[in-house]
């Protein structure tokens, strides 16, 4: 049997007829970029979030730096993040000229140890952003504490969790500002490069508006240095189609990930998802954790499963972060991660039949191994 890793076709299939339609529309409008299609989903998405309003950007690292933007972070500032998170986060950072200030997550979670934060805090500090790794909210709650305390902005990075929630509260609609991605892999997932923030201020959202479109209200008049970083018409059309499925698909992940929880169970050295109590899990992606991690990869890849690791090297042991300083051994807690981790299948409409084979896989790896 070959199981793939994500397979987009059990999604995407009862949709294709009106996705056609949906692009017939869009040849004969000749409206490529903004436009009402997009106002259209900006406004959906901000109702599925919570949050008040929603700006649609080129991609989820676009977003996160017109975040820091419009919240005045830039160089001489520190921004504290997960050690664990996708690079994305850091070059966001960067790209203002502030520096990331890495914290550990925790070892069950993947999420930003809470805890850990306020050590990290400077009087450079201005903000904190909490990734949503994985598909599972970060602790929001007591994150915002610790931000309204010490005056900082909070920037979630929802790109992983779409529909997730802590405390019954959806992410992205926590932070001051927040960001998310559309690519494809997601859980909402355009059919190519899109992203949009999202928050609860009218004139954050205007000034997010003025960043994407070349800092311009007015055509050939520019009032700040932006980007051009302005959603597609069409992805928007495929986004608004799609975000109507988003709960049910959800439904089938969490479902896959129950299953997957049930047959995995009790297996020495194979460590499972962990979702704190507050929180709740959409899986973007269905990560275990095991010391043998590749040579359990090896094994799968040859009985016809896909995996994938995320991720291999944590952002402090990229070339492109050496200015950080830091070596192997300053963050143990992400280093293991990458070191353990293994992404099993996972997609809404992987068969009960697809994790029967992958989870009798691991069991036989594990007594023979």
């Amino acid at each position: 049997m070959h199981i793939p890793f994500i397979d987009f076709a059990p999604s995407h299939a009862p949709l294709k007829q009106e996705a056609m339609r949906l692009f017939s529309e869009f040849y004969d409008e000749n409206v490529f970029v903004l436009g009402q299609r997009v106002a259209d989903f900006e406004q959906a998405f901000a109702q599925y979030t919570g949050a008040a309003h929603c700006v649609g950007v080129g991609n989820g690292l676009d977003a996160l730096t017109i975040a820091l933007k419009v919240l005045g972070v830039g160089r001489g500032h520190e921004v504290i993040l997960p050690s664990n998170a996708y690079i994305a986060a850091l070059l966001a950072v960067s790209a203002v000229g502030a520096r990331p200030v890495l914290v550990e997550p925790f070892s069950d979670t993947f999420n930003i140890d809470y805890q850990r934060i306020e050590e990290k805090i400077t009087p450079q500090t201005r903000a904190i952003i909490p990734v949503h790794l994985f598909g599972q909210s970060a602790a929001m709650q007591p994150l915002t504490d610790i931000a309204t305390l010490h005056q900082l902005w909070v920037i979630e990075d929802n790109a992983q969790a779409h529909g997730a929630t802590w405390a019954e509260r959806r992410t992205g609609s926590w932070g001051h500002l927040n960001a998310t991605s559309f690519y494809p892999t997601k859980n909402l997932g355009a059919f190519g490069d899109a992203g949009a923030l999202t928050t609860g201020s009218a004139q954050w959202a205007e000034q997010a508006r003025l960043y994407r479109n070349y800092g311009s209200r007015e055509r050939f008049v520019n009032e700040v240095q932006g980007l051009n970083s302005r959603l597609d018409s069409l992805q928007a059309a495929f986004l608004s189609l799609k975000i109507k499925h988003l709960d049910h698909w959800t439904q089938l992940r969490q479902q896959a990930a129950a299953q997957y929880a049930e047959q995995l169970a009790g297996l020495p050295e194979l460590q499972l998802p962990v979702c704190a109590p507050q929180a709740t899990h959409v899986f973007h992606l269905y990560v275990v954790r095991h010391p043998r991690r590749d040579e359990l990869q090896h094994f799968l890849q040859q009985k016809g499963i896909q995996t994938a690791i995320h991720y291999p090297t944590p952002p402090h042991l990229q070339a492109a972060y050496k200015d950080l300083g830091f070596g192997k051994g300053a963050f143990p807690i992400a280093e293991q991660m990458a070191a353990t981790s293994l992404s099993l299948p996972m997609f809404a409409g992987i068969t009960p039949e697809q994790i029967a084979y992958v989870c009798d896989m691991i069991r036989r790896f594990s007594q023979d191994n």
